[in-house]
């Protein structure tokens, strides 16, 4: 099989893909079964490729890679029921948005420090 080489748009897309998985894993991982929690473990927080964690388990690529999708179908689906990721993407916009006001604003330094460690707290 070639190696495919990923540039442009498409690695984008990819790499904002993966990134996306592992957010709705850290969110919702606890929901998922005992296998699809393991291949998503292995994959997005071990770094694991599909051939590597095939062999962990002692499965062929195609039915981790096959396990793999299931599992962010299941966590996709949780996201749209519940929207927890899309509340957090917007509080962390909001928390910029207020950490540029602070910035712009006249309020003393140590205030402003204050607040800031308020809203980091918030957006955690």
């Amino acid at each position: 099989m070639p190696l495919i080489i990923l540039r442009g748009p498409a690695m984008k897309d990819n790499i904002e893909r993966v990134e996306y998985a592992s957010m709705l894993y850290d969110f919702y991982g606890s929901l998922l079964n005992e296998s699809q929690n393991e291949v998503m473990a292995l994959y997005h927080e071990d770094n694991l490729s599909l051939s590597e964690i095939a062999e962990e388990l002692g499965q062929t690529r195609q039915a981790v890679h096959y396990n793999l999708r299931k599992a962010e179908k299941a966590l996709q689906s949780y996201e749209e029921k519940l929207g927890l990721v899309a509340t957090y993407k917007e509080n962390r916009r909001l928390a910029q948005k207020l950490f540029s006001i602070i910035d712009s604003a006249d309020i003393a330094e140590h205030y402003a420090e204050k607040i800031k460690k308020i809203i980091e707290q918030i957006t955690e």
